[in-house]
């Protein structure tokens, strides 16, 4: 399948390491797509829940993939968020083409986007990070149920449903902190001149200009790849959310990957994402 364009492609709340993630489908898509630029804007790898060991092969053909995308000297911004906070002591630094950063602001056109993940905003991780964490286990557990209940549900012959999405869309309080939280994105991006504020975090795709008696703002977020497979694209001038679970010639047309599932301490995985990025970094200079 012939690879599609995209200046610039945002990804974020992948959390690799982590039964929810939908590892292959995103490798199928990152290999149907031909980004000139690529933003991953949090959570990629789940460092707070990797002690499960759990690392599958397509989990690191995403990493390599990544990777890849690097050695070509393709720039990929890994903007930290929450589950991956541990790189955050290493925002500033760069390796050939990578970059590692805690917020950025990119031009476009004559326009400015705001970037960020998101959980600047989160009381609960601003305050109790214990809870936070304890809510992601219980989250990551629900996901798996989910997929347990969609086996069965596709083999009665009826189509999938999302338990999670049930949930936050059938809750007020959950409902409320998503409006708070674009809502309070937005107010910061009108105040300081920017055209679009990008975030993540809450799993929350979406794409809309919200006004204010200060202004009008672009508010965009990349939602996920647990549980709605959405990405963010810009290109010749454009945003789009991209839908993986809408985009049936890329499902159709990608090969499948054969699963294995790696046992893995967090040293190791470490050790191997070291090992890739030396390797990535070698295959650069020679060229």
């Amino acid at each position: 399948m012939k690879k599609r364009p995209v200046d610039i492609v945002v990804i974020s709340d992948v959390h690799l390491g982590t039964y929810g993630c939908h590892a292959k489908e995103l490798l199928k898509y990152m290999k149907s797509i031909k980004p000139n630029e690529v933003i991953l804007n949090g959570d990629i790898i789940d460092i707070w829940q990797f002690s499960k060991r759990y690392w599958p092969k397509s989990h690191m053909k995403v990493i390599k993939l990544l990777l890849e995308w690097v050695a070509k000297g393709i720039p990929v911004h890994y903007v930290t968020g929450n589950h991956d906070e541990l790189l955050r002591k290493f925002s500033g630094n760069s390796m050939g083409s990578l970059s590692i950063v805690n917020k950025m602001v990119i031009p476009l056109e004559d326009k400015k986007a705001w970037i960020f993940h998101g959980d600047v905003f989160d009381v609960t991780m601003q305050h109790s990070k214990w809870v936070a964490k304890l809510g992601a286990k219980g989250y990551d557990f629900l996901i798996l149920l989910n997929r347990a209940i969609n086996f069965i549900s596709k083999k009665l012959g009826k189509g999938p449903i999302s338990m999670s999405k049930k949930i936050k869309n059938g809750v007020k309080s959950a409902i409320k902190f998503i409006n708070d939280f674009e809502q309070i994105a937005a107010d910061i991006a009108i105040e300081n001149g920017y055209d679009f504020v990008i975030c993540g975090h809450i799993h929350q795709p979406e794409l809309r200009k919200i006004r204010t008696d200060k202004g009008e703002v672009t508010y965009l977020n990349s939602g996920d790849w647990i549980e709605n497979l959405t990405a963010l694209e810009y290109h010749k001038g454009e945003w789009k959310l991209y839908s993986y679970l809408e985009d049936q010639l890329t499902i159709d047309h990608t090969e499948d990957i054969k699963e294995e599932t790696f046992v893995l301490e967090k040293a190791e995985l470490f050790q191997n994402l070291l090992e890739e990025f030396r390797i990535s970094g070698m295959t650069q200079q020679t060229k």
